[in-house]
């Protein structure tokens, strides 16, 4: 059969079972088993009579020789051709031919019988070959050995074509999605839709960020993902556990990881004879004839790695990745109030600091020579329900630097920009009404942010509280804004203080309204509710325009920190959110996540490897009782000895002390930062 014959073959052979830019991995080089179901292979009846376990050795050419020292001029992967009519007459001189044929790398032998062997060829050439685990094929037809060349070299040339179609079909997908800005999960979606294989994105801390099962259960791939995932453990910014059977590459940009994408390439990943091609594509009936073969990433022929094509998958995706977190970090609306320009120039230095308070002061905020405060208020919850970043379903991007102004999160309710624009419009209402200068907009699709611009130092709580009352009266329970077109007559008279009678109703101590006629101990159920869904945080006071940044944020983080406390506080500042409070605002920080690593990262990966113990449980209790051992021991439920055992097991595998109080405390901060990263 011709070469262009055999290319049509494979052809057809590919779009039967599944074309390779939609999902398929083709491969390169063919195995000699391949070779050996081709056309013009089979027209010489061909016999394998040793080294079968070499049929899955990749074929790089096809060599015709006629002369025993033929070795010196291979370079390896060679499938040697041969009449045999120039071999040696010897045994010796046979079992020296195999050995160097077999030292250099070659794929295979076929001799073709009927010019020097015309029976079978001689049984000390058989008995060298399977010694080397060399496939040695007879053929016992004459075949013109110029066909089967044709046939396999056009094999090898098509699919190395086809290698470099799809490796630019994936470079094209992946800036596509750069461009049209796609979520992480469309990103997730699109490589595992490539592969053919599963593809999870995680951040530091080993939590699942997007994820998408190519087909197969997806609680059997997340199952137990943290232990799962410290177990995978590869060499290099992009490389393969073969033990685990994952790919995986970091994610990042500017020189600051924030997370991990792998993609599941299992061990062993060639199917046995005569299996099924699995949906992803991933491989071949060894049987079939003309079917490509994959390059191997650094593994030489192993059929258990994964092509190089997928190295350059996941690599492409995680800079798409890395990119649209930055996009998604950096854009804002085209069209905002120039308050939230303000604002937003503030907290990312887009502007000189003299621009903005220039630019203040043209809209009558006064910003120089001023005690200035950063608040911030948001709901407690969104549409009902808790923001949950760590546990958004596939394809959400819950990725955030907190402090930074781009900042946003996804899967936001449709009435979620109504009520932002409530809560903003209610803050600027109160602000007049309590008398008090300064910035207000939304700073992104949670929170409203606030600068007060105060006289002195000395009015700084004086100033909040006025705040925080008139923006109680203002928007008692912040409706959506259907719900306020009943409400208009709520929002009481201008410049009310705490504690005043207001027109409309009373206000108790907490500026909350109650309808006429009550008292102020029996507020109304829009007051009940406002106590609950409503947070303001407040930074510390900064006495210049250059340190409101810091303010801000400060006012940003105590308020995501709050979420999670259940008193009811008029304001929440930097105090009342303790320690948790402060890792749980940074939970979401590369940094903070590489520290809880460092400290507690060999300890996590011994608990995953032997589930049973659980050494960190008995570091907790430990550090909670104080370093107290006999304290720490009837905690743990176990013998002074058996826990003496475990804290010296648990000194080794991180090589701490942990009778010196520095360390203890670097691990006991660790663990208050891994149970921030864990709970929602």
């Amino acid at each position: 059969m011709s070469g262009s014959r055999a290319t049509r073959q494979l052809l057809r052979h590919r779009r039967a079972s599944r074309h390779v830019t939609d999902g398929s991995v083709s491969r390169v080089f063919p195995t000699v088993r391949e070779v050996l179901a081709l056309d013009p292979v089979r027209h010489g009846a061909p016999r394998l009579v040793a080294g079968e376990v070499g049929l899955d050795r990749r074929v790089r050419w096809v060599h015709v020789a006629e002369v025993p020292d033929i070795a010196t001029l291979l370079g390896g992967g060679e499938l040697v051709l041969t009449t045999g009519i120039g071999l040696p007459g010897d045994d010796a001189g046979l079992r020296a031919f195999i050995g160097d044929l077999a030292g250099v790398g070659v794929s295979g032998l076929v001799v073709e019988l009927g010019r020097r062997y015309h029976d079978g060829v001689p049984r000390v050439m058989v008995a060298a070959a399977e010694r080397h685990g060399l496939p040695l094929v007879e053929l016992r037809r004459a075949t013109p050995f110029v066909r089967i060349t044709e046939a396999v070299h056009a094999l090898i040339v098509d699919a190395q074509l086809t290698e470099l179609r799809a490796t630019e079909e994936i470079h094209q997908r992946f800036t596509e999605l750069s461009v049209e800005g796609a979520d992480p999960g469309e990103v997730v979606r699109q490589a595992a839709e490539l592969s053919g294989c599963p593809v999870v994105l995680e951040n530091l801390s080993r939590q699942v960020l997007a994820y998408d099962p190519a087909g197969e259960s997806a609680e059997l791939l997340l199952d137990g993902w943290e232990q799962h995932s410290r177990r995978i453990r590869p060499e290099g910014r992009t490389a393969y556990d073969p033990d685990r059977g994952w790919l995986v590459t970091m994610v990042g940009a500017r020189g600051q990881d924030w997370g991990r994408l792998l993609l599941r390439w299992p061990p062993g990943g060639d199917l046995a004879d005569g299996q099924p091609l699995p949906a992803g594509g991933r491989s071949a009936p060894v049987s079939t004839p003309g079917r490509a073969v994959a390059t191997l990433a650094g593994r030489g022929d192993s059929p258990s790695a994964p092509p190089t094509r997928l190295a350059i998958l996941v690599e492409r995706a995680a800079s798409t990745l890395a990119l649209g977190r930055l996009i998604r970090r950096d854009a804002e609306g085209l069209e905002r109030q120039l308050h939230r320009t303000l604002l937003t120039a503030l907290l990312d230095h887009s502007w000189p600091v003299d621009e903005v308070a220039l630019r203040a002061r043209a809209l009558g905020v006064v910003l120089d020579r001023r005690q200035l405060i950063g608040v911030v208020v948001r709901h407690r919850a969104d549409g009902g329900e808790d923001i949950t970043r760590h546990r958004q379903p596939a394809g959400s991007w819950p990725l955030t630097e907190p402090g930074h102004p781009g900042e946003a999160l996804d899967n936001v309710p449709d009435a979620g920009p109504a009520r932002l624009r409530d809560l903003a419009e209610a803050a600027g209402q109160a602000l007049r009404e309590a008398g008090l200068t300064g910035l207000t907009s939304a700073l992104d699709d949670q929170t409203v942010g606030v600068l007060l611009a105060l006289p002195d130092a000395a009015a700084e709580d004086r100033a909040l509280a006025a705040f925080a009352a008139a923006l109680r009266r203002a928007r008692p329970d912040l409706p959506g804004r259907a719900d306020l077109r009943g409400r208009a007559d709520l929002s009481g008279g201008g410049g009310d203080l705490p504690g005043r009678a207001d027109p409309s109703g009373r206000v108790d101590s907490l500026g909350r309204l109650g309808a006429p006629g009550r008292s102020d101990d029996a507020p109304t159920d829009a007051g009940r509710r406002s106590i609950a869904g409503l947070l303001i945080a407040a930074g510390s006071g900064v006495g210049s325009l250059r340190e409101a940044r810091r303010s801000l944020i400060e006012a940003r983080q105590v308020a995501e920190a709050a979420r999670r406390d259940r008193r009811d506080l008029p304001i929440f500042r930097l105090p009342h959110v303790g320690l948790a409070g402060l890792l749980h605002l940074l939970r979401d920080e590369p940094r903070v996540q590489t520290f809880v690593e460092r400290q507690l990262g060999a300890l996590l990966a011994y608990d995953a490897q032997h589930p049973r113990e659980q050494l960190l449980g008995t570091l907790r209790v430990y550090l909670e009782q104080g370093r107290n051992k006999s304290a720490a021991a009837v905690a743990a439920h176990l013998s002074r000895p058996a826990f003496y055992e475990r804290l010296a097991r648990i000194g080794r595998i991180l090589d701490v002390d942990l009778d010196s109080v520095d360390a203890c405390l670097s691990l006991h901060v660790a663990l208050l930062a891994l149970d921030a990263i864990r709970t929602p």
